[in-house]
């Protein structure tokens, strides 16, 4: 049978290293996957496209606008960058394999990281010079449902989500439904996150030709997970995502869920999605253990060494690589008293390397993320510099920390200098433009450095050593 136009043009897209049409490019995975990417190939992640002044001077533009009118912009924004509900038919595992090794330099690596997406791992990447093969990616589908009750999205979603899985046996989908976080776009998109159980032939055949022989495979496995529903053998539902509110409150409610329910002017009071049935490896954050047994023959049959780096809360790498690289810099003589606290999908590796900024990811701008964040500097050598980004997601959503508790509880612990970059603190979180001018504000501040060769994997391994068991990180062979 031959191939539809549609699925061609996104061979070719893949084929040459660009996304395919049906893969979102706001994402933790994609916005991962490009940061190392860019790295890799020398260059920076610029934010905003060719022309970021001017974007951001747009997006400034759009956060002027009434809240009303503002939202229904985002949403209109969200439903184009969907795709159509055919499309979910179209989508190849091999096809987004194909794209994810060819953005990469065809080019001898002593290691590669597989697995579950981690802003901390990005930093990971960029400092031993090694690609990134993500486990997730996401996927999009317009339709229009009760952005409250999530079982209407699950209930048009089956049958669909039955067809993709047929057609690729390497994949799980875990849909999610974010009624909080998200809540601009669920009413009209159906979010889809697409794990993969297998490496496939595009994976293996990248590792075969770009591992140096005996290489590492470092298999990034996030336990976190979400109580969620078993729609299918390799379907799973999820109601919610993790940010600054307990799962628990997503399927029994609360207090202060029917408060804003209230305020947003819904009919409910709480979420009415289907009757959980399990904790499920989380949507976004989670690893799909499936692909494990898969790696660990890939690399017994080809001569390769696994090391897995085990953990519970996606954040609990972040204070790991953050003294990694303190101890980089001190060895290569760089200072190591500037810290750059990054949001969600803003990731600037060869910035930070730059800069001679010591990176710590934070999940999202949400109180959870702000406890872990102070928790981690309160036990560490105090900075002199803290710049910090903030994610704006263009509502009050619950669970949001606020901006002056990001001031008092982070930018206070800088012993010389606290200060946001690219954040409007009026606007937040409604301020559009952050996503750019994180970036425009970076490039200005002073003092930069040659990048360095990578971290070998020795220097890893005698950092490690001498740290013990102080990190919520497990190294397992």
């Amino acid at each position: 049978m031959p191939l539809s136009p549609y699925r061609v043009v996104n061979r070719l897209l893949a084929a040459h290293g660009m996304q395919p049409q049906y893969v979102i490019g706001l994402d933790s995975a994609t916005k991962e996957l490009e940061a190392i990417a860019q790295y890799l190939a020398g260059k920076d992640l610029v934010a905003g496209g060719p022309v970021p002044q001017l974007t951001a001077l747009l997006a400034d533009a759009l956060s002027c606008l009434p809240n009303q009118w503002r939202s229904s912009i985002i949403t209109a924004f969200g439903w184009l960058d969907a795709s159509a509900p055919r499309v979910l038919d179209r989508v190849r595992a091999e096809t987004l394999a194909a794209w994810v090794v060819n953005r990469y330099p065809q080019r001898r690596y002593p290691a590669a990281m597989i697995g579950s997406s981690n802003g901390a791992a990005t930093h990971l990447c960029a400092a031993l010079g090694i690609p990134w093969l993500p486990q997730t990616l996401l996927v999009c589908a317009r339709h229009t449902s009760d952005k409250d009750d999530p079982k209407q999205v699950m209930a048009w979603a089956r049958d669909r989500v039955q067809q993709l899985l047929e057609a690729n046996p390497d994949l799980a989908v875990y849909q999610m439904h974010d009624p909080n976080q998200d809540r601009f776009k669920v009413g009209r998109v159906a979010y889809f996150r697409l794990k993969r159980r297998r490496l496939g032939a595009a994976y293996r055949q990248f590792l075969q030709q770009n591992l140096m022989p005996g290489g590492t495979l470092f298999l990034v496995e996030c336990n976190y997970r979400w109580p969620g529903t078993q729609v299918s053998d390799r379907h799973f539902f999820q109601v919610g995502g993790k940010g600054g509110i307990d799962r628990e409150e997503y399927v029994e409610g609360s207090p202060r869920v029917a408060d804003f329910l209230r305020r947003q002017g819904s009919d409910y009071r709480q979420w009415h999605g289907p009757p959980t049935d399990g904790y499920w490896p989380e949507a976004e954050w989670g690893f799909e253990p499936a692909l494990r047994d898969d790696v660990m023959a890939f690399a017994e049959e080809h001569g390769l060494n696994v090391q897995r780096i085990v953990f519970d809360d996606p954040q609990a790498l972040s204070p790991l690589v953050a003294d990694l690289h303190r101890w980089w810099y001190d060895q290569r003589g760089v200072p190591s008293d500037r810290l750059l606290v990054e949001s969600f999908t803003y990731l600037q590796p060869w910035w930070s390397l730059r800069l001679g900024l010591v990176p710590y990811w934070t999940i999202f701008n949400d109180q959870t993320s702000l406890d872990l964040l102070r928790r981690d500097l309160e036990a560490t050598r105090p900075y002199d510099d803290i710049f910090l980004t903030l994610f704006s997601n263009g509502l009050n959503s619950l669970g949001i920390a606020s901006i002056e508790e990001w001031r008092s509880e982070i930018l206070a612990l800088a012993r010389r200098r606290g200060q946001f970059l690219g954040v409007n603190e009026r606007r937040f979180p409604r301020d559009n433009a952050s996503i750019i001018r994180h970036y425009l504000d970076l490039k200005r501040l002073p003092g930069k450095y040659p990048l360095p060769e990578p971290l070998t994997l020795q220097q890893l391994e005698t950092f490690l050593a001498q740290q013990g068991d102080r990190y919520a990180v497990e190294w397992r062979r």
